[in-house]
């Protein structure tokens, strides 16, 4: 009897195993792949409010319709959500590389990008040619002839425009001339400062801007085009993940919860209006300039300039230290010869592109540069070093030519060994003729620093960039990071002036000069 007993009990522990396993396989089907270690990571431009943009002064915590539906992904597949603010044309190249699962960020769906990546619709959108308030409507894009439009680099604007172009000059007519800008505040100053006609953006944006824009614009054309229509999630290839997203959507929208977040965000048809001329703007808001020269953002901005900076230097010193000394030698070698390679390249290679390569390219070739310890701040590190230390090997060599060669023999005559003479002859006059460029290479450098807002790296540029974006207070915020670079970079000018006053014996005709 006890046996039976045992059995059954066992069976019966069997049936609810399996059952809880098929139930866990059951769970495990319903989350997407891109969903790692119970993280939905999640790539987003914030610079196109109400769909995603930085509403206080922490960069790094966007808000928004697009923040919104990605918290409640990640509630539906019990995932933690990390947001990866970036650069818009670094979104795609970002998502190729599986630093993100998704990228959310008011992104038109198309043909055309589907064809690399899979897009799931979940909100309906019109494109918007937008110019001055006191200019008259047109009536189609033919009506822009020979005028000029400002677009968003990296969005599709540019191309459908320039299929317009292609009836127009099928017709006779002049194109429209498409000038491009990083970012969709600096498309919008274009406008407002009159350097071009119009510009082209989501109507969603245009209703949500009415009060930051005081009525200085209005939408003078609606083009009736199919294909623009939707803003869509993206994500790799892969049909169940693609499913996956189009179900979670679908009872999102059932449930009313998309619903409300167009309510919250003011996105629905009653918001669409005409935007009134509002008069009341300042011409100069100094509360907003002096909030933003002591705002912790901009300070922790100024914080991260100036380490990449002096990191990136320091480690381009020493790499380019002993460079410098092989291609000082005497005789041709493979050595030279890869050493001279490398400098032309990283000399000729513009940093904006070397940094890009690092940072979108590198995790193609080697997976392990996509993992979460590979920082924009890392990247930036790695690209800069590389490229300073090309600068620095020039600076360097030159100052070891310099050094009298006569100084090398009697230090050889007196018996010192090679690293002596390095150390105790060569170096100090290597130092006090190499310091002067070097200050000003590093100068340079810190305003180089700026590139890295196009990987996300959240420098003083780039917290700039996305206080404007919220605010549209141009002027303000630009003034106040000036502030902040000229602040730094006056420090190392006199700190230049200091080490030249302080090494000026070395220049030999101050000192016969001095000597007479």
């Amino acid at each position: 009897m006890h046996h039976i007993r045992t059995t059954f009990l066992l069976m019966a522990g069997l049936m609810m195993g399996g059952a809880n396993v098929a139930h866990a396989q059951g769970h495990q089907e319903d989350i997407p792949s891109f969903v790692q270690n119970g993280t939905l990571t999640v790539c987003t431009n914030p610079t196109l409010p109400p769909m995603t943009f930085v509403k206080g002064s922490d960069a790094s915590k966007p808000e928004g319709m697009d923040i919104d539906v990605a918290r409640a992904l990640a509630e539906r597949w019990h995932a933690t959500l990390s947001i990866i603010p970036m650069d818009f044309t670094g979104l795609f190249p970002s998502l190729g590389a599986q630093r993100c699962g998704m990228v959310i960020s008011g992104i038109i769906q198309l043909p055309d990008r589907e064809k690399n990546f899979d897009a799931v619709a979940y909100q309906d959108t019109a494109l918007t040619v937008v110019a001055r308030a006191n200019t008259a409507p047109i009536n189609s894009m033919a009506d822009l002839s020979g005028k000029t439009i400002a677009v968003q680099s990296g969005t599709s604007y540019a191309a459908r425009i320039n299929r317009e172009n292609e009836a127009l000059t099928a017709a006779g007519k002049l194109p429209i001339i498409i000038q491009q800008y990083p970012t969709e505040d600096q498309v919008v100053q274009q406008v407002l400062i009159g350097r071009v006609f119009a510009f082209v953006s989501q109507d969603v944006e245009l209703y949500f801007r009415q009060k930051q824009l005081h009525g200085k614009v209005r939408i003078i054309l609606k083009p009736d085009y199919s294909d623009y229509r939707h803003f869509a999630i993206y994500l790799r290839k892969n049909a169940q993940d693609r499913t996956l997203v189009q179900n979670a959507i679908s009872t999102l929208e059932q449930d009313s919860t998309l619903t409300a977040y167009r309510q919250k965000w003011s996105i629905s048809s009653q918001t669409e209006q005409a935007l009134t001329q509002d008069n009341s703007a300042p011409a100069f808001n100094w509360g907003a300039f002096f909030s933003a020269l002591t705002s912790m953002a901009f300070l922790r901005g100024a914080f991260i300039t100036l380490a990449v900076a002096l990191l990136s230097h320091a480690i381009a010193i020493v790499i380019s230290i002993p460079m410098a000394i092989t291609l000082n030698g005497r005789g041709n070698s493979l050595l030279k010869a890869v050493l001279k390679t490398y400098v032309s390249v990283f000399r000729g290679a513009p940093t904006l592109l070397q940094l890009l390569f690092i940072w979108n390219a590198l995790p193609q070739f080697f997976p392990i540069f996509r993992e979460q310890w590979f920082t924009p701040f890392l990247a930036t590190l790695v690209a800069l070093s590389i490229n300073e230390s090309a600068y620095q090997v020039e600076i360097n060599r030159s100052a070891l030519s310099a050094v009298d060669g006569g100084q090398e023999l009697a230090a050889d005559a007196l018996g010192m060994s090679r690293r002596q003479v390095y150390r105790y002859v060569i170096f100090p006059q290597a130092l006090r003729i190499a310091l002067p460029p070097t200050i000003n290479d590093f100068i340079s450098l810190l305003k180089t620093t700026s590139l890295a807002s196009v990987i996300s790296l959240q420098e003083l540029l780039a917290i700039t960039q996305v206080q404007v974006a919220r605010t549209f207070e141009f002027t303000e915020y630009y003034a106040a990071a000036l502030v902040y670079y000229l602040a730094m970079v006056f420090f190392f000018l006199f700190l230049q002036k200091r080490v030249e006053r302080r090494f000026s014996w070395a220049d030999r005709k101050k000192a016969s000069a001095n000597a007479s």
